[in-house]
């Protein structure tokens, strides 16, 4: 089995997400977009707002300033939206989809996800509606005519529909969402599929719509569990670069025997090389098409739910860093911040930031600013650059760094905001 240092796995990881070298200058086009939609397979959605949706983040840390009315097209949120019918199918780039969490991902990637819709269908407890199991209950078909019929709809305007109609409407209380029956019915629809998500509106709400409206015609098929488990785990190997086992089934957060006779598969026909990383004995997975730069010279702002910081335990082994997001714990128990992001430099991560878009302001706060071990000297300069291009992106006139934090204050001296 052969053996690779730390440093080499680290930049092997860096390079499979397409961010170990210093980004160029120019006007990014859909093509730029689609290179690293193809790279990463997959962008996470969270509704979280403090800073930018989460999933234009990505991008941003691969491409720079750039038109995020490109995304919108790409996913057919907004205006484009309204394009209903073949061309529109014909011209998506990304669909939602219950990935590693929400996420849009390819179309392709649609059918390889058959299995886990069926599992919302045939398994899943959807509790019941006026008595009845919620699927069996007459909503459900009243809720798919009405999109059939007028979609894309949201949830909002199928429930002002009923409402119109003098129907009683009740809700699911005890949850965060406080749940309409028109929106539980039509999440259990989007999540077995029946209907899709032909985009977000200016709410960043779902807008409703039949899959053969808004799929290719070469989506609309299902694959076989095992088949589709192994094309997703090679997905998520690739887009890895190198990891464990573990990492490498969560990209796509595949559990069960199915997917680890489908990994041991990989393993067999040579398209995952068995490694050891040093300073540990763990068995790790190498794509075999893995890229093996000596050296890596990008810089990059991480969001939290970037692909490269998804697995934590992963993380701190490549790089040291021991990384918590802070918007799930109580303000009082936060280390770092609320929305904390890494900071890659080079092939380390050298330092952690809260940050917050002040949109009223014009402000990009840097609400704190915590050193990493793996600091250099020209971090402070770095990072003040890379938080300058961001404010811009951001459409905010300055960047102000508060005191708090090990490196507050050269980062106010670099970004002369104190």
């Amino acid at each position: 089995m052969e053996s690779i240092s730390l440093g080499q796995a680290r930049r092997i990881a860096i390079a499979a997400q397409g961010l170990n070298r210093a980004r160029t200058d120019g006007p990014r086009t859909m093509r730029h977009v689609q290179g690293v939609i193809d790279r990463l397979g997959l962008l996470q959605i969270d509704s979280v707002n403090v800073l930018a949706r989460a999933h234009l983040l990505p991008l941003f840390s691969r491409l720079g300033p750039y038109d995020t009315d490109l995304l919108d097209r790409a996913t057919a949120s907004g205006r484009y939206a309204r394009r209903a019918g073949k061309a529109a199918a014909a011209d998506r780039r990304l669909v939602e989809s219950w990935a590693h969490v929400a996420a849009y991902v390819p179309p392709h990637v649609w059918p390889l996800l058959a299995f886990r819709r069926r599992w919302f269908a045939q398994e899943y407890d959807w509790r019941e509606l006026d008595g009845v199991r919620l699927p069996d209950a007459p909503q459900v078909a009243e809720v798919r005519n009405l999109i059939a019929a007028e979609g894309p709809l949201s949830a909002s305007q199928i429930h002002d529909r009923f409402v119109s109609e003098g129907r009683s409407v009740r809700r699911k209380r005890g949850t965060w969402w406080d749940w309409s029956t028109e929106k539980r019915v039509v999440e259990h629809l989007f999540f077995t599929g029946e209907v899709v998500s032909a985009g977000r509106n200016a709410q960043f709400e779902r807008l409703y719509d039949l899959p053969e409206r808004v799929l290719p015609p070469s989506a609309l098929g299902e694959v076989p569990e095992a088949e589709a488990k192994r094309a997703l785990l090679e997905l998520g190997a690739r887009a890895h670069g190198i990891g464990v086992a573990r990492c490498i089934k969560d990209y796509y957060r595949l559990r069960g025997p199915v997917a680890d006779q489908a990994l041991a598969g990989l393993v067999e026909d040579g398209v995952l090389l068995p490694v050891r990383v040093a300073g540990g004995s763990e068995q790790w997975l190498l794509h075999r098409d893995a890229v093996r730069p000596r050296r890596a010279t990008g810089q990059a702002l991480l969001a939290p739910f970037d692909p490269l910081v998804w697995e934590r335990k992963r993380l701190e082994r490549l790089f040291g860093m021991r990384y918590r997001i802070g918007i799930y714990t109580p303000a009082a128990q936060r280390v770092d911040g609320y929305y904390v992001l890494p900071f890659l430099e080079d092939a380390q991560l050298t330092a952690r930031v809260d940050l917050k878009a002040d949109r009223a302001a014009g402000i990009l706060r840097v609400q704190s600013a915590h050193a990493e071990p793996s600091l250099t000297d020209d971090t402070p300069v770095r990072l003040a650059a890379e938080l300058a291009a961001m404010a811009r992106w951001l459409g905010l006139e300055r960047v102000a760094v508060e005191a708090r934090g090990t490196l507050s204050p050269a980062l106010q001296a670099a970004t002369g905001s104190r």
